[in-house]
């Protein structure tokens, strides 16, 4: 990837409920905040992260699953977020047949991909895609890790973690040896921590000694306010400055960022 190009990262854990939509709403919302023009990508049919987002189901007549049909472009579908300088494109449950629809259509796994060529290569400025992907493998999901350059995968601290990740990364290597060979993994952000838990805890441990420097020194925690801010359309950012949850996406965006090896460095 060329240092002027837009960045594509997918959000994916074929888990559900490890925080995978909080987190690219989040993220999003906490580059912006770092003056990065974002567009998330809502690739689940559910459309969580329109609705997390501002993006009521009156501002949805392009979603992604015109775009994704050749029947739309990106111009035509992108609407702005409740956050300043994130955009989205938004979805609607149109895309839960995708599957049965696009089985036999040819390429079909770089529809994605295509649709957005002109953005990766500048058009619209932005300075991220965010991709929020389906909990499940499908074929969302693969046109999601085609497109990305990278995929961020929450991981919730609770039993069984770990246990889904080994098929989440056989499809990654699996992608990269075929459809996508740029492809990489952005790193692993653990979620829904309770530092008086023991098992998040021994989750973390777990993590930190399996996938080392894959994880994020930045721990999103268990937090009240993350849950209730996609209920007002906006992200925890805006709903509650100063809550843990808040502050700690606007670390992880700093991490993510490397700001802070490069404040070091520049110190």
């Amino acid at each position: 990837m060329q240092p002027d190009q837009t960045k594509i990262i997918a959000v994916a854990n074929q888990k559900g409920g490890v925080a995978k939509t909080t987190t690219a709403i989040n993220l999003a919302a906490a580059l912006a905040e770092l003056g990065q023009k974002v567009l998330l990508i809502d690739m689940d049919p559910q459309g969580n992260a329109s609705t997390g987002l501002g993006v009521e189901s009156d501002r949805r007549s392009q979603t992604v699953y015109d775009l994704i049909l050749g029947e739309a472009t990106v111009a035509d579908c992108v609407v702005a977020g409740s956050a300043d300088r994130v955009w989205v494109i938004p979805s609607t449950s149109d895309l839960s047949s995708s599957d049965v629809e696009l089985h036999a259509t040819a390429r079909r796994v770089f529809l994605l991909r295509d649709a957005l060529e002109h953005v990766k290569s500048g058009d619209g400025g932005y300075d991220h895609v965010v991709i929020d992907c389906p909990p499940s493998l499908n074929l969302l999901t693969i046109n999601a890790l085609v497109a990305a350059d990278t995929v961020l995968v929450p991981l919730q601290c609770e039993f069984f973690a770990l246990e889904g990740l080994s098929q989440l990364l056989l499809t990654v290597r699996e992608i990269r040896q075929s459809a996508n060979p740029e492809l990489r993994v952005e790193g692993v952000l653990l979620t829904m921590h309770d530092r008086r838990n023991n098992l998040s805890q021994q989750v973390e441990r777990d993590a930190r000694e399996t996938l080392g420097n894959l994880v994020y020194r930045t721990v999103i925690p268990r937090n009240v306010r993350l849950s209730e801010a996609p209920s007002f359309g906006i992200p925890a950012l805006s709903y509650d400055p100063g809550s843990n949850g808040a502050r700690a996406y606007r670390a992880f965006a700093r991490e993510y960022m490397k700001l802070d090896c490069l404040e070091a460095q520049e110190g």
